[in-house]
């Protein structure tokens, strides 16, 4: 039940901060469910990983949707200068995943709460 309640939680957030990029066509929602099944694969041989997966389900979103579609979501913080860059999940693997600049290191939103900011 603890891995069902957090692929669900994880799908929540990540649909969550793809609506607040205007980003959350049925194309793209099809890549947040391929990232689901192949987190729940993960998390049934490591267990303890539960905690991980909203982070690590936003991230292979955002890698789905490089290789497809281009840099999601963008740097708010940075929008001088014209160097578009994504946002980093961080940590990596850890939980409570947050949206960071790399480049400032600011904290932009956790992740689902993108709306509150872009």
């Amino acid at each position: 039940m603890k891995l069902e309640h957090a692929l669900h939680a994880a799908r929540a957030l990540v649909l969550a901060d793809l609506a607040a990029g205007e980003v959350a066509q049925a194309d793209i929602v099809s890549l947040v469910e391929d990232a689901i099944a192949h987190r729940r694969w993960w998390v049934e041989q490591w267990p303890e990983g539960v905690a991980y997966v909203a982070g690590l389900v936003a991230q292979d979103v955002q890698d789905a949707l490089l290789e497809r579609y281009g840099r999601w979501p963008l740097c708010p913080v940075c929008t001088q200068g014209g160097d578009l860059h994504a946002l980093d999940v961080e940590p990596e693997l850890g939980p409570d995943p947050h949206w960071v600049c790399g480049k400032t290191a600011v904290a932009v939103a956790p992740v689902g709460s993108l709306g509150t900011t872009l």
